[in-house]
């Protein structure tokens, strides 16, 4: 439960030297537990996330009569071969997008009604794509509100399975909750995506997860045409990654105060696209090692603006942009339209909270251009709001290492995907 009324002040900090673990991958956490839910036999998830984010995702497994053990430092799954029960009430996910677009699908292998709801921004968030490709397999599925949106009435009664379409790629959470059930459709799936697939190592990463259950599933190389075959996930042991988008902040703390981060269990190579941020790190200057200790960065004397396309990683969006702010020089960020359909519209208030820092910013239908003035120049710290979006509260938290006077609005907010993160995040500044 986050307030909107508390506030968290930064303390602007000098060269950070640090050497820290963040928690597991979000992204991975969930598509793991998809897999062991719908697997043949018990899983255990080693080092997964704990947030509000996969509570959600937990709570509708068990609601669908999967049985969850949560840990400590690991999780037990009984699989139940793809059965699904129907819950007793509603399904309701918060503001948590993958798990609606995850579970959505879950629920249509079941036999019977299933609704799924979300808070107030979810119902403005559009799956409108995911619904159409399921009506391609044979779902019986509605927006309620005839919006497109949540919340989400599903007449199940399985997937018969063949050829669907996507109508589009740009949230790949569409695709991965596709293919994350394909394998128990009643004949072998086929799907095509129409346009432009964004955010590609997240699909990547799906079509591991997949495998490392025991499906392989065919894939063009653009990621635009898929095989899926018939077959049943296998329980076993897997070990999620730390995330790299939580690192995200720690390796941005250390290029805006001058410093070194070594985040030490994001692995090399990562299934995560978001560990990309450290390769544009080092285009802005910053020397990156990576090595049996962790993924290290180290900052130069000045930081330089960059161009880069995100589309493939959009998480880190808000992160690169703080980092730009206080690099020389022009950053273009381009290709994240689908930045307006997350949380909050992550684009229009990235831009608008680093202006009231006092940075030159231009927003554009899919791009952000940011004049950054470089470490030493004086911007002034601001009451930044975050929207009840956890990325915004974390990044604009690396702002105010090197920016006087910033606080954070909400800052419970960081429970959706990093409960601890103001513990970690302090204890690098005495």
């Amino acid at each position: 439960m986050t307030d909107s009324k508390a506030r968290q002040k930064i303390t602007v900090s000098g060269p950070i030297e640090a050497t820290v673990q963040v928690p597991g991958s979000k992204s991975i956490t969930q598509r793991a537990l998809i897999a062991a839910a719908l697997a043949r036999g018990k899983s255990i998830l080693h080092g997964p996330l704990a947030s509000e984010d996969t509570d959600y995702t937990a709570k509708a497994l068990l609601a669908m009569g999967i049985v969850i053990d949560e840990g400590r430092d690991k999780w037990r799954i009984y699989g139940q071969g793809g059965v699904i029960a129907p819950p007793a009430t509603e399904i309701f996910l918060g503001n948590n997008g993958t798990a609606t677009r995850f579970l959505t699908s879950v629920a249509a292998l079941g036999r019977g009604i299933f609704l799924i709801n979300g808070d107030q921004r979810m119902a403005e968030r559009p799956i409108e794509p995911l619904i159409q490709a399921l009506r391609g397999w044979g779902v019986k599925i509605r927006s309620i509100n005839d919006t497109g949106c949540p919340p989400l009435e599903i007449q199940a009664d399985g997937l018969a399975g063949g050829p669907t379409v996507l109508p589009e790629g740009k949230s790949s959470q569409y695709l991965s909750s596709l293919l994350l059930v394909a394998p128990y459709a009643r004949r072998n799936a086929e799907l095509t995506v129409e346009g432009e697939v964004l955010s590609k190592p997240y699909v990547n990463m799906t079509l591991a997860v997949m495998r490392d259950f025991g499906i392989e599933a065919e894939a063009a190389s653009e990621l635009n045409h898929f095989r899926i075959p018939q077959g049943c996930y296998q329980g076993g042991e897997y070990r999620v990654e730390g995330d790299a988008s939580s690192a995200s902040y720690f390796w941005a703390a250390a290029a805006v105060t001058g410093g070194r981060v070594t985040v030490a269990n994001v692995p090399f190579p990562s299934l995560q696209g978001d560990a990309v941020l450290v390769d544009i790190l080092g285009q802005m200057g910053c020397r990156v090692d990576r090595g049996d200790q962790g993924i290290s960065v180290a900052a130069p004397d000045e930081l330089r603006g960059v161009e880069v396309d995100m589309g493939d990683c959009p998480d880190v969006v808000p992160t690169l942009a703080v980092v730009a702010a206080l690099a020389r020089g022009r950053t273009v960020i381009r290709n994240i339209a689908h930045l307006r359909i997350k949380e909050c519209d992550r684009l229009g208030v990235m831009a608008a909270e680093l202006a009231k820092l006092g940075v030159k910013t231009e927003e554009g239908p899919d791009y952000l251009v940011i004049e950054g003035a470089g470490r030493n120049h004086s911007y002034h710290g601001a009451e930044i709001a975050t929207h009840n979006d956890h990325r915004i509260a974390m990044s604009f938290a690396v702002a105010g290492l090197a920016i006087p006077g910033v606080v954070i609005e909400n800052p419970g907010c960081v429970g959706k995907s990093f409960p601890d993160f103001w513990q970690r995040f302090t204890s690098l500044t005495p």
